[in-house]
């Protein structure tokens, strides 16, 4: 799954003859050498941009990245990152940092009111056996949160449910924590609750090897992997398994480039719409920015961000990024039956704002529009659907 040499070069090649746009920084004397960066500038503040006050839980349950998508048959389907229903927390923190015991899913004909479809893929009887392994945890280890973690390393963290509409195929991509990868699963009934079994492409061995991957079908009908934010590739025509290595998106970078996650992939009016996700964090001068150093900037995270690259090309380049979702950071973006776009959310725990919410990890919706050619919330639409739930 590595990038060749000469691809490498290939990509170097291609990011160094990126087009200066207004959004960009220039760097470098030489024209032909100039790279170009995205604006780090974080908006915080802006009330058009951060998902609106009125959103809140839409189902009382622990569940980060929240996953939610509109199915042909008229259902609502939602999963995430859940924690193991019996397991006894200490301090009553529930997290899901190091084990669980596989995906969960609910469905809906509203997005009110929610019925559980129980566990629809279990480590214990799914699972094949590299999944099953895990890693062991040294005694006393504590997550980024402080939450005390068991002895294992065990957890399907992200699950993302896609229908492949020219295959009429229901898969779920996800991955493991603690280093585990990522792999696809596919329907074998046909039915979007499964069973579930792992495609060819990661029987014995992830598909990826980092976390959050995710899935694209383009109108024609070619389905990709989009992983980790800054690496895709084609699957064959069956889905069985990955038709290419993993190359990397030609992007326009922050300078320099910080952690990224929670990558999604769109398209609007013909062009591949890149969604990522970024904290924010404060800067000495009390203005807010995306670049930061990973290590030390822990304690500065404010808001976990959603921002938007385009592309006339699934490879890129992608023009500059903008903030889209404020605080609705590792979303995905759906149509709903009416044709209307909505994106889900889960409450961060951290970062400044995670010490506002009155409740975090849970899931939401966030209605969401394009205005100008860039994704925003609906704030309109949002109160609208938040003033009749029960």
């Amino acid at each position: 799954m590595l990038i060749n040499n000469l691809h490498k070069l290939k990509i170097f090649l291609a990011s160094l003859l990126l087009s200066v746009t207004a959004c960009g920084v220039q760097k470098g004397n030489d024209s032909n050498t100039r790279t170009t960066f995205s604006d780090p500038s974080a908006p915080i503040g802006n009330k058009t941009l951060t998902v609106p006050q009125v959103v809140s839980p839409i189902l009382d349950v622990w569940m980060r990245d929240a996953f939610i998508m509109y199915g042909p048959d008229g259902n609502y389907y939602l999963t995430g990152t859940t924690a193991t229903p019996d397991r006894v927390f200490p301090e009553g923190r529930v997290h899901c940092w190091d084990f669980n015991d596989g995906l969960y899913m609910w469905k809906s004909k509203d997005m009110k009111n929610w019925e559980s479809m129980g566990l629809i893929w279990s480590f214990d009887t799914d699972a094949a056996d590299w999944q099953k392994k895990g890693k062991p945890l040294k005694a006393g280890a504590v997550s980024p949160n402080n939450d005390p973690l068991d002895s294992l390393y065990r957890a399907v963290w992200a699950p993302e449910l896609h229908y492949i509409a020219s295959q009429k195929k229901w898969m779920i991509i996800a991955c493991l924590n603690g280093g585990g990868g990522s792999f696809i699963l596919e329907s074998t009934s046909g039915l979007p609750q499964g069973p579930y079994i792992n495609i060819e492409g990661n029987a014995t061995a992830p598909i990826y090897e980092n976390i959050d991957a995710s899935l694209f079908e383009d109108d024609n009908g070619e389905v990709y992997v989009v992983a980790h934010n800054h690496y895709i590739a084609k699957m064959k025509p069956d889905l069985s398994d990955i038709a290419e290595p993993y190359r990397k998106f030609i992007e326009t970078p922050y300078d320099p480039e910080p952690y990224i996650e929670g990558v999604y992939m769109t398209k609007h009016d013909g062009k591949y719409q890149l969604l990522q996700t970024v904290w924010s964090v404060l800067k000495p001068d009390g203005d807010y920015t995306y670049v930061r150093d990973d290590r030390k900037d822990l304690k500065s995270l404010h808001s976990y961000d959603v921002v938007v690259a385009e592309s006339d090309n699934i490879y890129g380049p992608y023009g500059p990024r903008y903030p889209a979702i404020i605080e609705g950071g590792h979303n995905n973006i759906f149509t709903d039956g009416n044709g209307d776009l909505w994106s889900s959310t889960f409450f961060n725990p951290r970062g400044t704002m995670g010490t506002r919410y009155p409740v975090t990890c849970r899931p939401a919706v966030v209605p969401v529009k394009w205005e100008n050619g860039k994704l925003m919330p609906d704030s309109d639409r949002a109160n609208k659907f938040y003033s009749s739930y029960n």
